[in-house]
């Protein structure tokens, strides 16, 4: 990054530290989420005008990255992808991971991961999911050669390629345990007798992206259990303590592609959503993933099904699984999963790591009678793509709050073309005349050029948080949201992960 954009970076960040000192003496009694008027009232007070379009793209591209693959049969039918992230709380509780599987069958992975009750869950998750899922993959013969390798202490080859911003984190949190974890999980897979090496692509895809769902989650499970046994009082919780690990949670949702096909597996509310170009030129959006939440009739069943019929009134409170957590699905949560004698004995005996973890995590659940409540089974969803599918839209729930679907890809879509439609200004109730041409003076003047931003993400970023109702970017929007200091940023917004996966039919 130049010096200049550095200097401007800073002036926005103590721009920042002054109104976060001006928002504390705003009482949180009067801030409603649901209020659009009450946004605008509070942006009015913190906000400068003064805001320039440098500083705003600066802010805008600050953690987007973009990546092209090489043309022919190993990319998979992937052109490249487009990523962005903006935080809301501090530090961001979303991450993003992209990769490209090296060795045996292959393929490329993308993934975003939306934490909660802190960001430990879904940073562990994304920097250790995806060897699981290569692991659960890789033909038995590559397996044995990678043991044997560990086994004499021989470099073995690597079974990813990262594709990471610069100041993605990297690494994989948990040291040696996290390890031992995965080479058990490939031991198991060798002494297996019962695999069946000889299913078809689709099933073998789908059966190895819920196999390391599900075994990575019992993983983080027993991390956490055996440093319950091993840790000394006083020893504290880091980032990557298997236990700030297990307590906090994530969800996720990931795609494969390989051989021109894509398979979504998803565990929460996060989305994937299809681009589709039909003959006509028009953009449709196709959703390849189902939320897991109340708002989803056949997950809520699902959860019902699953306890007593006494529980019936309380497994599901306030659209909450247990009045708490909102997505039904997810990695971590252990206080959702393991039985009430283990957790009674962590709160009662080990106060000293318990406080250190978020106040939400920090109690019993209420009505906990038959745990476990939370899942992490993934849903897993094929789709083999065709000509007129463009591109896929992988984002965590911050972005689809603010955008239904059809605007996203039709936002990705019209920039894809390079054209942009403009669409007649329908005046609200109430608008005078005068309201009338200011707005049109105010459209008129503004340049609107859908390719003012190269990366598809941060076109969806711009727009989702500066929309002015007309599929176009307001500045003085966009400055005000994004120069909201993150205790009041996170009441009206949520962490926003976006990854646009550019595709071709393969061999095209």
């Amino acid at each position: 990054m130049s010096q200049p954009h550095k200097d401007l970076l800073e002036v926005v960040a103590q721009t920042r530290g002054l109104i976060i000192i001006l928002a504390s003496h705003v009482s949180s009694h009067y801030i409603n989420k649901t209020s659009e008027s009450n946004l605008e009232n509070i942006l009015s007070l913190f906000v400068p005008e003064s805001t320039t379009s440098v500083t705003l793209i600066i802010c805008c591209q600050a953690n987007e990255y973009s990546h092209t693959f090489p043309r022919g049969p190993a990319s998979h039918g992937v052109l490249g992808f487009h990523s962005n992230m903006l935080p809301s709380n501090h530090p961001g509780e979303d991450r993003r991971s992209s990769a490209t599987c090296l060795p045996g069958r292959g393929g490329v992975l993308f993934g975003v991961f939306d934490g909660h009750a802190g960001l430990a869950c879904a940073h562990a998750v994304s920097q250790r999911l995806f060897y699981y899922i290569v692991v659960a993959s890789l033909p038995l013969r590559t397996l044995a050669d990678l043991d044997r390798a560990v086994e004499e202490d021989r470099a073995g080859p690597p079974l990813l390629e990262w594709h990471k911003h610069p100041q993605d984190h990297s690494g994989t949190d948990g040291g040696m345990s996290s390890f031992h974890s995965l080479r058990n999980y490939w031991q198991e897979r060798l002494e297996d007798e019962d695999e069946d090496e000889d299913k078809e692509d689709d099933s073998r895809v789908t059966s190895a992206l819920v196999n390391s769902f599900r075994r990575l989650d019992y993983d983080l499970s027993v991390e956490a259990q055996v440093h319950l046994r091993v840790s000394l009082p006083g020893e504290g919780l880091p980032l990557s303590s298997p236990l700030r690990v297990a307590l906090s949670g994530s969800t996720a949702c990931v795609v494969h592609v390989s051989n021109g096909v894509l398979h979504v597996a998803n565990l929460g509310d996060s989305r994937a959503v299809l681009g589709v170009q039909e003959a006509d030129g028009r953009w449709s959006a196709t959703s390849l993933t189902n939320d897991h939440n109340a708002q989803n009739p056949d997950e809520l069943q699902r959860v019902l099904e699953e306890h007593p019929r006494l529980e019936r009134r309380t497994v599901v409170r306030h659209d909450r699984l247990l009045g708490l957590l909102l997505p039904f699905r997810a990695f971590g949560d252990v206080r959702f999963k393991w039985s009430t004698e283990m957790l009674s004995r962590v709160y009662k005996t080990r106060l000293d790591l318990v406080s250190a973890v978020s106040e939400a995590v920090r109690t019993l659940p209420p009505h906990y009678l038959t745990p476990p409540y939370l899942s992490a089974q993934p849903e897993v969803t094929r789709h083999r793509i065709s000509p007129a599918d463009k591109f896929l839209v992988l984002a965590t729930d911050g972005l689809w709050e603010m955008m239904h679907r059809q605007t996203v890809v039709q936002l990705v879509g019209e920039q894809l073309t390079g054209f942009q439609q403009q669409r007649p200004i329908v005046p609200g109730m109430g608008m005078t005349l005068g309201g009338l041409q200011r707005l049109l003076l105010d459209r008129r003047g503004r340049v609107l050029s859908v390719l003012e931003d190269q990366n598809a993400a941060t076109h969806l970023l711009r727009h989702a948080l500066g929309d002015d109702g007309y599929r176009a970017v307001a500045p003085n929007r966009l400055a005000k949201m994004l120069s909201l200091p993150a205790d009041l940023a996170r009441r009206y917004r949520d962490d926003i992960t976006i990854t646009v996966i550019h595709l071709n039919e393969l061999n095209t």
